[in-house]
């Protein structure tokens, strides 16, 4: 179906579009065009595969050339990821994480509050191959899944995101603000759980709690699991660097005071 009016406002704001790891500038561009369909216009690369820039990614853009314009290059997800403060991350297989599950639907409702309250917030999306490692599933508060044909569950990237895209915009007569809890700071970003999440991975390390080396990644990622499900307020990582300080200062004698 061909649409195009530049002659009208384009629309904007959305989730931003986390590609990790993608292999083909084709599928950049395609998905950047899905994007630009439904008003999206934060694409966030991780490592793709064949680099950037690429002509292939413009070359399937179809004119979307504005988002590819404005994506932002990262090496890692946890980089990627920093300044939102809340997460999504699309999976295609079950995953033996104690996370919330939400389809599209759900999935939109809960971006339109985020968006109304102001918090940004973003929606992985892995390797076409393999999809996102367990590793960059971590980083989410919860898991977005389409449910589809069980005997033939393939979506490429570009019809991922164009998933995501229309249900955010179909959600948007229905959004609804979100009422933040009383005398609480805003939402955490992922930069700032992260480093809380190094303060406390260094001191279980030097205390030996994570000595089990072979167990050590599997341990992490549960720890990790049980603070993102408490859906962390900036004060909430405040109090808990002070818990673990505090922890950390009377396992070692405090200050002899």
């Amino acid at each position: 179906m061909a649409g195009t009016d530049r002659s009208r406002k384009s629309v904007s704001g959305g989730p931003a579009i986390v590609l990790v790891r993608p292999q083909l500038g084709d599928n950049i561009g395609t998905a950047a065009r899905a994007m630009m369909n439904f008003g999206l216009g934060d694409l966030r690369l991780v490592a793709p595969r064949d680099g950037w820039p690429n002509v292939r990614a413009v070359n399937a853009a179809a004119g979307a050339t504005a988002v590819l314009d404005a994506l932002r290059l990262y090496d890692s997800t946890k980089e990627a990821v920093a300044d939102l403060q809340h997460v999504l991350a699309t999976t295609a297989r079950p995953r033996y994480l104690l996370k919330p599950v939400l389809g599209p639907r759900r999935a939109a409702a809960e971006m339109r509050r985020w968006a109304a309250a102001g918090e940004p917030f973003g929606v992985l999306f892995g390797p076409e191959r393999s999809g996102l490692d367990n590793d960059d599933v971590t980083l989410a508060d919860a898991l977005l899944t389409v449910p589809i044909n069980p005997a033939y569950g393939s979506l490429n990237l570009a019809q991922a995101v164009l998933l995501v895209g229309y249900e955010w915009f179909q959600a948007g007569a229905e959004s609804v603000g979100e009422v933040r809890p009383a005398g609480r700071t805003r939402p955490a970003t992922r930069g700032e759980i992260e480093t809380f999440f190094a303060h406390l991975e260094a001191e279980l390390d030097a205390c030996g709690f994570l000595r089990n080396r072979a167990k050590r990644p599997s341990m992490v990622r549960n720890i990790r699991n049980l603070f993102l499900r408490a859906g962390l307020y900036e004060q909430d990582v405040q109090t808990l660097h002070g818990i673990v300080s505090e922890l950390v200062r009377g396992r070692r004698g405090g200050d002899g005071g």
